[in-house]
């Protein structure tokens, strides 16, 4: 009763607000495109064909400092709880499919809080933060809707997973959508979402794509973009890039048609460095997916907005991690988060070019692992700049790699990590030279840092595969129920 009288008094302020100044909260649309690469954008690279992705990112303001998880369940965590991983028990690989993993139940995520502010919340595409109970799923948390799939990779086309069939309309399992190219069907339920809802309302569109992760799969016309790409794997990856923008572009002129484009903050992030073994591009950056190197956790990313953003047409080089997203898009909607977030609202940056509130971050804790890293900026000393500690082997794929490549060229890294490795960001952006033996007192002080995160952690939820989970109990499924 508490909670709804609370709810109700937040509604009725931002409607008195909203009445006086004539001004709604703004609608936010929230893209996470998966296992995207840093260079795999054509504003990074001009070998990439994303018109739609370049024309929104060069409008509005490129993120060149936009921190995310190595892998995906962690970094979806972030988006919708504002917690780091290692304090909502994720910091361990993803949540596989027979595993029970999932966001803790007691954890409130962004769409709940949207919710409570009178928007309407819909989730397209992948979800992967859990589903072995009914309450672990987007409309049990805060989503009005959702179209899409529960676990985290399956057939573009057929929907199928390790002899199940997975992708849902609400609850309700939806096979009529087999046989189509998931980045269009995400893009046409987009559209759907746009063109029909009702504008009195403020919107929160969060489409986490299936693209650009493996299996690598796309309709022809676009893998012929790149004819010049002799690489299989790289040219069909590169094709999947196309046909996300193109799918992108769909929904931007639907935003455009409907004159929500008029007040909105679109964000693009991808959720974690490219997988540099499935042909994906991080250069010049060191490692990729799965790794604590700059190639795994430094995302490419923008914010796009035609009304709310006062400074436009710049690469911002502000400090801003994924936990970031939640109070700062809380803050627009006219809300506040809970005390004690990882989070920090960084709206200021994002919109007026202000200095980043971020002085440091974790990039992960993970005691089964036992690897972590940390980022600190030492302010007021210049010549020690922004210094990274990494802690334990940083993943498996250790390197900076060219292409083309093919999948037999890249060979997980074996050698003997030293305990610590210490790097200065600001002088060595790609992570060549070692910094701990020869500044000691940096390493000791970084590592005390480093202990005091560790004090909050909570333990890694990683349970054993269970057999109760498998399709073929649910008659063919992925579903709910066995947790």
């Amino acid at each position: 009763m508490e909670r709804l009288v609370a709810s109700l008094a937040v509604a009725w302020s931002l409607w008195v607000v909203s009445a006086v100044s004539g001004v709604q909260p703004p609608h936010i649309v929230f893209i996470v495109a998966d296992d995207l690469g840093w260079n795999d954008v054509g504003f990074h690279n001009p070998e990439m064909i994303t018109p739609n992705i370049d024309s929104l990112a060069r409008q509005g303001v490129i993120l060149n400092s936009s921190y995310v998880q190595p892998v995906c369940s962690p970094s979806r965590n972030c988006f919708m709880t504002g917690y780091y991983p290692y304090h909502t028990g994720l910091q361990h690989k993803v949540i596989q499919s027979s595993i029970p993993g999932y966001v803790p139940a007691n954890v409130t995520m962004l769409p709940q809080k949207l919710k409570e502010l009178g928007y309407a919340t819909h989730a397209v595409g992948k979800w992967h933060l859990g589903f072995c109970n009914w309450k672990y799923t987007p409309t049990m948390r805060g989503f009005d809707s959702f179209l899409g799939y529960y676990t985290g990779a399956e057939d573009y086309y057929t929907h199928a997973r390790g002899g199940g069939f997975d992708f849902r309309s609400n609850k309700t399992v939806a096979r009529s959508y087999s046989g189509f190219y998931s980045a269009m069907t995400f893009a046409t339920r987009a559209e759907e979402i746009i063109r029909t809802h009702d504008k009195t309302k403020p919107l929160y569109l969060y489409l986490p794509y299936q693209s650009v992760h493996e299996p690598l799969q796309v309709p022809q016309r676009f893998e012929d973009m790149y004819k010049s790409i002799e690489t299989t794997q790289r040219r069909t990856y590169c094709g999947m890039v196309s046909a996300l923008d193109e799918a992108i572009g769909n929904i931007t002129q639907a935003l455009r048609d409907s004159g929500l484009v008029d007040n909105l903050l679109l964000v693009f992030t991808t959720d974690n460095g490219g997988p540099t073994y499935a042909g994906s591009n991080n250069l010049p950056l060191r490692g990729g997916k799965k790794t604590l190197w700059e190639g795994g956790t430094k995302g490419t990313a923008f914010v796009y907005s035609k009304t709310l953003l006062q400074k436009l047409n710049y690469t911002n080089t502000g400090m801003i991690h994924a936990v970031d997203w939640f109070p700062t898009i809380l803050h627009l909607a006219g809300g506040r988060p809970d005390p004690g977030l990882d989070g920090v609202n960084q709206w200021d940056m994002l919109s007026r070019n202000s200095p980043s509130k971020r002085k440091e971050f974790v990039y992960n804790i993970d005691d089964l692992a036992n690897n972590s890293a940390i980022r600190y900026i030492c302010v007021g000393s210049p010549r020690y700049g922004d210094l990274k500690l990494i802690h334990g082997k940083p993943g498996p794929y250790n390197d900076w790699y060219p292409l083309p490549r093919l999948d037999e060229d890249i060979q997980v890294d074996k050698k003997k990590w030293p305990l610590y490795q210490l790097y200065n960001i600001t002088a060595d952006p790609t992570e060549r030279h070692d910094l701990a033996t020869e500044f000691p007192d940096l390493l000791a002080s970084m590592k005390q840092r480093l202990e005091g995160w560790r004090q909050s952690m909570v333990p890694a939820h990683y349970p054993p595969e269970d057999p109760k989970a498998n399709p073929q109990n649910w008659g063919g499924v992925w579903s709910p129920g066995w947790c």
